[in-house]
């Protein structure tokens, strides 16, 4: 294991309400993310948690609270913003393109890293020699997560061959092309079976060791997350009923009734 120090608060969320006509899918939620550190957030089904993500990314706007990043403080956030700040995501439903090569759903990535853009390409003399050096440059970074998350054997295969597990891995290394300070995993280990759960959670924890990236993951499956996880804070229908360490929240009464009285 590399050296990993948690920093200081990155990212503080407070007092975040979110409603969909009459419908509250967050009430005043608030906590916050160290940097460098594995912060999730778990509950059953239907608790809030893709709403929160979807927050602090910029697809939803909440009609209460702010979200602070780096010290801005922002009533709602801008996904394009976002992602110039250096937050990336992936996506329950995988936000892949089936069709193309596990390497060119990886490059995809890199666009917002690309400072020379298609119409400069388009026009390709006098920025030739930039725009190339660039492209190798994105090539090199692309080959390093291939070989960084074990898929080198499928790197010209259509991600649409792959099995689940594997495309999961993909979507990963699509995010990590943008070399994002913060991570966002929405389910990572969703629809995995053991092994592959397994597999994810090594390249999440090395994804966090090897790069220092602050990690905020959203699961249901309590027994990874109490595994990998440096904090963690608990929805249930749209409320907070946890947070701490993964003993604490462990041990927390509203947790552990919230969790048997599911069916899952």
């Amino acid at each position: 294991m590399g050296e990993r120090k948690i920093g200081d608060v990155i990212l503080d969320v407070r007092n975040i309400s979110l409603r969909f006509g009459g419908v509250k899918a967050l009430t005043d939620i608030s906590f916050d993310v160290r940097e460098h550190e594995v912060r999730a957030i778990i509950g059953p089904n239907g608790a809030g948690k893709s709403s929160m993500l979807n927050c602090i990314n910029g697809v939803y706007t909440p009609q209460e609270g702010s979200i602070t990043f780096r010290g801005q403080t922002f009533d709602h956030m801008n996904s394009r913003q976002v992602a110039e700040m250096g937050v990336a995501r992936t996506f329950q439903n995988l936000a892949l393109f089936k069709g193309m090569s596990v390497l060119d759903n990886i490059m995809s990535g890199r666009n917002l890293r690309m400072k020379t853009n298609l119409f400069q390409q388009a026009f390709r003399n006098p920025w030739r020699s930039a725009a190339e050096k660039e492209e190798v440059e994105h090539r090199e970074a692309v080959e390093r997560i291939i070989d960084f998350l074990e898929i080198q054997a499928w790197r010209k295969t259509p991600v649409g061959r792959l099995p689940y597990g594997l495309q999961k891995r993909v979507d990963l290394g699509r995010a990590l092309a943008m070399e994002p300070s913060v991570l966002l995993l929405d389910e990572p280990m969703a629809g995995m079976n053991v092994e592959e759960k397994q597999d994810m959670s090594r390249f999440v924890l090395d994804v966090n060791d090897e790069f220092g990236t602050t990690i905020v993951l959203i699961e249901h499956d309590m027994g990874v997350v109490m595994d990998i996880s440096d904090r963690v804070v608990v929805l249930d229908y749209g409320k907070k009923i946890g947070d701490g360490t993964p003993d604490e929240v462990r041990a927390n009464p509203d947790v552990i009734s919230a969790y048997l009285g599911t069916s899952h």
